[in-house]
């Protein structure tokens, strides 16, 4: 994703998943670590193996024949299973006298060849046929890499993710937002707009692989039943009985299931123990969803240490309830529950919102516009 590079080099760094060689536009090139755990990376759209590395790739279409020589002179043994074909996905910066169907036209004929199967072209809206192996290319400035992708799809698209509603957000947008949270030490993490559950399912992911999850709990809101439906069939099997909603730091407590700490309850709510791929610490953390109203967050005054919220842009999901007329209840509620030191991450498009002081901005590009994740300090 576009912005979040430098996030997803940190991630690369934390992780030991490897070393960081360089940044370009949507990408991280890095070296491996040995037995690195490459389909962990929560903040990359999809990890690649760089096959060539192809200078002198300028504007002109001769670029084309250098670009299939390349590919061409791949070494076989990163081919794979050879499985129903190949097809190729090809993006460039800047302005070229060839297109991108020319670009994935070209290479791919010359992967396909040595597999003896068939090259899947995207052109005309076609779509390749699954077990398709996956390649990509890309060209910044006069350098190109031709790579095929490590996994059988891309990372973005998560196994938890069986339900979905509108408006839900992009997974490894919520993850560099809960990256940006340090939620390490923290205690209760607020989504007051949860959507499908994403954000809260990603940072309990990014909990459970670095910080200590103990004593850490999560609780998701939103106006929409379908979405609360939604979030708890994508955070896992539900946990029974809770009671209550937490509206006060005596607020009753749920009881504890086999290997769940004991957490707050909410009313008709669903409680949740594990997020698929999201590792053993995360499957420690407990997490609750229930409808509320973003306006009126039923959370004690200053009980929240993080909260990650991705309001309603107004355009595929319009504001409803307290909202309708503007997003000023929410950052209210959000300043009140916010412990002194606790911090807001949040996803905004039409400027930071009164009442915050600033402490860090990422310009990202989604769905065609241009909003900033911020993280954000109650003034």
């Amino acid at each position: 994703m576009r912005g979040i590079e430098p996030l997803v080099a940190m991630e690369i760094r934390r992780s030991h998943t490897g070393v960081v060689r360089g940044v370009r536009h949507r990408e991280v090139w890095f070296e491996a670590r040995p037995e690195a755990d490459l389909l962990g990376l929560r903040t990359a759209d999809d990890v690649l193996l760089a096959a060539a590395v192809v200078d002198g790739i300028g504007p002109a279409r001769s670029a084309l024949l250098r670009l299939a020589r390349a590919a061409r002179e791949v070494d076989p043994r990163l081919m794979g299973a050879p499985g129903s074909g190949v097809e190729v996905s090809a993006s460039f910066v800047g302005r070229r006298n060839y297109t991108r169907f020319e670009i994935e036209d070209a290479v791919g004929a010359e992967l396909a060849r040595p597999l003896r199967v068939p090259y899947h072209s995207r052109r005309d809206g076609r779509r390749p046929p699954a077990g398709a192996r996956s390649w990509r290319v890309t060209i910044e400035d006069d350098q190109a890499v031709i790579a095929v992708r490590v996994a059988a799809r891309p990372l973005h698209r998560r196994a938890y993710k069986t339900a979905s509603v509108r408006g839900t957000l992009h997974p490894p947008v919520a993850a560099a937002m809960a990256q940006l949270a340090r939620l390490g030490g923290t205690g209760t993490v607020v989504d007051p707009c949860c959507g499908a559950g994403t954000t809260l399912i990603e940072a309990r992911a990014l909990a459970g692989g670095g910080a200590d999850p103990a004593g850490m709990r999560f609780l998701g809101f939103d106006h929409d039943p379908a979405a609360v439906k939604a979030a708890t069939l994508n955070a896992g099997p539900a946990t029974p009985g809770l009671p209550a909603a937490l509206d006060s730091p005596e607020s009753p407590r749920l009881p504890a299931a086999p290997g769940l700490p004991a957490a707050t309850g909410l009313p008709g709510a669903s409680g949740t123990q594990a997020a698929g791929g999201a590792g053993a610490g995360a499957a420690r953390v407990p997490v609750a969803w229930a409808m509320a109203d973003g306006g009126r967050i039923p959370v004690g005054d200053g009980c929240a240490d993080r909260v990650l919220v991705n309001p309603p842009w107004g355009r595929q999901v319009p504001p409803a309830g307290l909202l309708s007329r503007g997003l000023a209840p929410l950052w209210r509620e959000v300043r009140r529950v916010l412990a002194p030191d606790g911090l807001a991450v949040a996803l905004v498009h039409d400027g930071i919102p009164r009442g915050f002081a600033v402490e860090e901005v990422v310009e990202v590009s989604l769905s065609g516009q241009h909003p900033l994740i911020a993280v954000l300090r109650p003034r």
